[in-house]
C-alpha cells in the first residue's frame, strides 16, 4: 500500500488483512460464473479507513446502504438510556453488587441479515474476485443491519439466557437470582447499548464470560469493571457502596448504601 511504503511500515496492510479475515463470515461465496438466486438484489460496498485515538489503524468493509432500497418495515434499533444507566448503577451501589462491562467484537456480523443482497467481489476479496457473494450477515452500512442485530440480540437474551426485557426500557434486561452470601432473592441486570454490555450481578463476570461470551465474540481487554462507559468516566468506591459516573462537566455520586437495602423488586 502506498501509505505504508511512504511511512516505512505495514500498519495499513495489517488493518486491511485483519478486516477482510473477520468480514468473511458475512458472505457466502458462489462458484465462478454462478449467478445469485432469484429474488436477490445487487448491492455494493467499500472499505473505510480510520485512525483510532491510540493511533491504531482501522479498516472496515461496509455495505453501501445508501444505494439500496429502504426496508418495507421499521429499521428501528434501540439502546439503553442514560437514565436507566444511572438507576442501574444506583441499584448496584445500594446492594453492593459488582459491575462488569464488555464489548462485543464485530457485533453486527453475529446476526443474520434480513435483506437479500449480493455483491460482485472486488480485488480486496483476493481469490474470490469476480465471484458473486451472498450477504448472509448484518453488514455495517446496511439499512436494516442495526435492526437485525438488535432483534437477534434480544432473541438470545430471552431464549438462551432467560432474561426479561424491562417495560420501561427495552434495552434493560433482568432475571431473578439469589445472593451468593445470604441466598436472598434479587435481580441481576444486563444493560445493552449496541455492542457495549454492562452487567450487574454477584456473578457478573461469569454471566459475561460463561453465557454472553459463548454466543458472541467479546474483546478480552474490555472485560472488567468499567472505567469508561458511553463517553463518561465511571468508577466504584473501594467499599462498593457508591458509584461515580462522570458525564459532561460534573461527576454524579449515584448512591451511598449505608442506608438499609431494599427488598428485591423495590
Amino acid at each position: 500500500m502506498a501509505l505504508d511504503a511512504k511511512n516505512g511500515n505495514d500498519l495499513w496492510r495489517k488493518a486491511y488483512l485483519k478486516e477482510m479475515s473477520q468480514v468473511n463470515i458475512a458472505f457466502e461465496y458462489l462458484a465462478k460464473g454462478e449467478r445469485a438466486p432469484e429474488g436477490w438484489k445487487k448491492a455494493s460496498g467499500h472499505i473505510i479507513w480510520d485512525v483510532k485515538m491510540d493511533f491504531t489503524r482501522k479498516a472496515r468493509w461496509v455495505k453501501d446502504g445508501h444505494r439500496t432500497a429502504a426496508p418495507e418495515s421499521s429499521s428501528y434499533a434501540g439502546v439503553v438510556s442514560r437514565e436507566s444507566i444511572r438507576i442501574a448503577l444506583t441499584y448496584a451501589a445500594l446492594h453492593g453488587l459488582p459491575v462488569v462491562a464488555a464489548d462485543i467484537r464485530n457485533a453486527y456480523l453475529s446476526a443474520p441479515s434480513s435483506e437479500k443482497h449480493f455483491i460482485i467481489c472486488g480485488p480486496e476479496f483476493g481469490e474470490h474476485e469476480g465471484c458473486v457473494a451472498l450477504i448472509r450477515r448484518a453488514l455495517y452500512g446496511g439499512k436494516a443491519a442495526g435492526r437485525d442485530y438488535w432483534h437477534y440480540l434480544r432473541k438470545i437474551m430471552h431464549n438462551n439466557f432467560g432474561f426479561q426485557s424491562s417495560r420501561g426500557d427495552p434495552d434493560v434486561w433482568f432475571r431473578e437470582a439469589r445472593r451468593a452470601d445470604t441466598n436472598e432473592l434479587y435481580y441481576e441486570y444486563v444493560l445493552l447499548y449496541t455492542d457495549d454490555i454492562l452487567c450487574i450481578s454477584d456473578r457478573a463476570e461469569d454471566i459475561i464470560r460463561g453465557e454472553i461470551g459463548k454466543k458472541f465474540m467479546l474483546k478480552e481487554e474490555s472485560i472488567g469493571p468499567p472505567s469508561q462507559y458511553l463517553g463518561g468516566s465511571c468508577r466504584q468506591c473501594r467499599e462498593a457502596c457508591c458509584f461515580y459516573w462522570h458525564v459532561g462537566t460534573r461527576p454524579s455520586k449515584l448512591y451511598n448504601s449505608n442506608l438499609a437495602r431494599l427488598p428485591p423488586g423495590s
